[in-house]
């Protein structure tokens, strides 16, 4: 959600304070839902539900559907089984089954037989399904039409159906036993002749998914093949329900920051939540074990140094240069994990091609290595005649060493940036997690060796 507007919130608190039920009836009707949401939003728990009952129980529905879910999940905690079981009725059939995922199992309990059998029926086959799956993210509510109608019949149908329905723009052919057939459009009727046969005019092609498919998979999908909605299909074959372009967006936002965060060594489930209300310590808790473990093999990397104290005694110009060396090691090697993790997270590779990929990292790092060796080399020539050294040592064969050893480290990091996230994969695990921040300590460490190692070799000590 966008911020909230700092004017129009405390003029809610007014509105709620002096009881201007018209005032609040008015907000509530006039602006979109999902503004009221927000806005609301920024208010407690009492006071933002005390909003949303000036609005009748459709838009009531519609306004609550487009809060975060934490947000919903507190609201939710602070009403009567009736209140909810009125609100879930309204909802649209996945963003029920969603909050009946959140509620406290007693609450489950006591809210199900509050509801009609039919609501009843849906939300237990929507939550059966795993979390994170196609079946998880899918709604009920979809549009289906028989393949003996004809374009009028299916219109005439469509018309009747469609105040129950989420979208109407596709309508998907089905047979007896609801085996998903294929789909006409809405225009495909509206411009075909009137006796033309819904299964002359189906496109038979229909990209649909599995239940038990990655939830990520068919958003892609619906990303790829410019869909406005995703069938989805059970082991039979048979039409179980739609993931809308909607919720494709909000199932890639919501991987997109799940990937995010595990780049960037932050554990925890990943939920969607406003960072505002997440406590500090469940912040510290998410962040914490990688830090700490990273920190404790971060000591690997003291005693490489401790080990070539005598080569620094002698050249501390090399200390000057341990940063460059540490940073550039990084920077290549984020790279080639960002390039190679995102093209895995997209299907683009897979760890079989781990080969070309290296030899395509390779020659990138070839060109890399050149490019900042030179840069390396020219930086102590021209500006490394004040360094304690050894009056024997021409600045230049320093220059060229630390080039050489800086140039060897782009190699190595780019390499193993590009390794890590190709054998997580490899080993089904997640890229991100492992290579992120496996990533900076190898660096650090092999970056540390090679720098030390090649100086020692070339300046012949």
């Amino acid at each position: 959600m966008t911020m909230k507007n700092p004017l129009l919130v405390p003029e809610l608190r007014t509105m709620l304070a002096g009881g201007d039920t018209d005032a609040l009836r008015d907000f509530c009707e006039t602006l979109h839902p999902a503004v009221v949401a927000e806005l609301a939003s920024a208010l407690s728990e009492e006071d933002a539900w005390a909003v949303l009952t000036h609005a009748d129980l459709p838009l009531r529905a519609e306004i609550f559907s487009h809060m975060a879910d934490d947000i919903q999940a507190d609201i939710i905690a602070t009403l009567h089984r009736q209140d909810i079981a009125r609100l879930m009725t309204e909802m649209p059939p996945d963003d029920r089954a969603d909050l009946f995922r959140r509620l406290p199992e007693d609450s489950r309990e006591a809210v199900l037989p509050a509801l009609a059998q039919a609501e009843r029926e849906d939300i237990r086959r929507l939550a059966s399904y795993e979390e994170g799956t196609a079946g998880a993210a899918m709604t009920s509510d979809y549009a289906t039409l028989g393949p003996h109608l004809t374009a009028a019949q299916a219109i005439e149908r469509l018309r009747e159906i469609a105040p129950d329905r989420e979208t109407i723009y596709y309508a998907y052919v089905v047979d007896e036993n609801r085996r998903l057939l294929g789909f006409v459009s809405l225009k495909d009727l509206i411009v075909a002749k009137r006796d033309a046969r819904v299964s002359d005019l189906m496109h038979r092609d229909a990209v649909s998914a599995r239940v038990d498919d990655d939830q990520e998979d068919a958003a892609r999908k619906i990303q790829k093949y410019d869909l406005l909605a995703l069938p989805v299909i059970d082991g039979a074959d048979a039409l179980v329900g739609i993931v809308t372009y909607d919720d494709a967006i909000d199932i890639i936002t919501q991987e997109h920051t799940e990937d995010m965060e595990k780049f960037m060594a932050i554990a925890g489930s990943h939920e969607e939540a406003m960072y505002m209300r997440t406590p500090p310590w469940v912040h510290f808790r998410n962040r914490a074990p990688w830090v700490a473990a990273l920190a404790v093999l971060g000591l690997v990397s003291g005693f490489i140094v401790q080990s070539f104290e005598g080569l620094l005694m002698q050249f501390a110009i090399l200390a000057a240069f341990m940063p460059m060396v540490a940073d550039t090691g990084g920077n290549t090697g984020s790279q080639s994990a960002t390039l190679v993790i995102r093209a895995l997270a997209l299907r683009e590779i897979a760890p079989r091609d781990a080969l070309r990929i290296l030899f395509k990292e390779f020659q990138v790092a070839i060109l890399l290595a050149l490019l900042l060796g030179m840069l390396a080399f020219g930086r102590v020539v021209l500006f490394g005649g004040g360094s304690s050294m050894p009056l024997n040592y021409p600045l230049a064969t320093i220059g060229i060493a630390i080039a050489i050893a800086l140039g060897l480290q782009v190699v190595t990091s780019t390499l193993i940036g590009a390794v890590l996230p190709l054998a997580a994969a490899r080993a089904k695990l997640d890229p991100a997690v492992v290579a992120s921040p496996a990533l900076t300590t190898a660096v650090d460490i092999t970056g540390l060796l090679i720098y030390f190692t090649t100086a020692k070799i070339l300046l012949g000590i």
